[in-house]
């Protein structure tokens, strides 16, 4: 077990924005969660990554994942893609996070940079600078960045959001190789129902009114699934 929920409720100024959610991430998931926009996937990703306390419930983390951060990527603004260093400087800044005050690069966090920059197929753009890629090669770079945190578990928060065909396709693909391959437990918001149903092994649906955790062929089967998926595809 990576992380667990267990009926947990998260808000602000102790008003509840998502109530009673449980489920469970082990070593090599891949979860995507889905819902109406303002039904608290935003909220969740936060009480996961620890920057707000549960209102009730518990949020458990496994042995992994407490020695270790939760490699994150959010959505990109603007000024993010716009970003002046070179791939290689921004890689390596996600080892920031593990260095406490100091502030130097060793010999290690180089290599563990290079390494995860292989993963990703992004080795030969390290001298490149990061505002000149294409917004796919950017999301490669910036999970690459990620995994300098650690490689159990990667939240990732709309990451085909802006990319063409091609770049979701292609993105979907770098994700499933670092699931099947390093084991690599992924949770992904995305609101890119469809395509990511064919990619994910289980899915949390967060609605207003209603939860539903299970695999993706049973939210599929489902009736919320199928009025879902439906209203997705108009």
């Amino acid at each position: 077990m990576l992380l667990a929920c267990k009926k947990v409720t998260f808000g602000y100024e102790n008003k509840a924005v998502i109530s009673d959610i449980t489920f469970q991430v082990d070593a090599g998931e891949y979860l995507c969660i889905v819902g109406e926009n303002g039904a608290g996937k935003s909220t969740l990703v936060k009480g996961i990554l620890g920057l707000i306390k549960p209102m009730s419930g518990e949020i458990a983390f496994g042995e992994e994942v407490k020695n270790a951060s939760i490699g994150y990527l959010p959505q990109q603004t603007d000024a993010q893609k716009d970003f002046p260093a070179t791939v290689m400087e921004v890689v390596l800044s996600g080892c920031l996070k593990q260095k406490g005050f100091l502030s130097f690069y060793n010999r290690r966090d180089k290599e563990t940079a290079l390494a995860n920059m292989r993963k990703l197929g992004v080795e030969q753009l390290l001298k490149k600078s990061f505002r000149n890629l294409s917004g796919g090669q950017q999301q490669r770079v910036l999970i690459a960045r990620a995994l300098c945190a650690t490689d159990k578990l990667l939240v990732l928060d709309e990451p085909v959001t802006g990319l063409d065909p091609t770049g979701t396709a292609d993105l979907y693909a770098v994700l499933r190789n670092l699931n099947e391959q390093y084991g690599t437990a992924v949770i992904m918001v995305s609101h890119d129902v469809r395509g990511a149903l064919t990619e994910v092994k289980t899915v949390l649906h967060i609605s207003f009114d209603t939860v539903f955790y299970g695999t993706a062929q049973e939210y599929r089967d489902s009736d919320f699934g199928k009025q879902f998926l439906g209203g997705a595809q108009k």
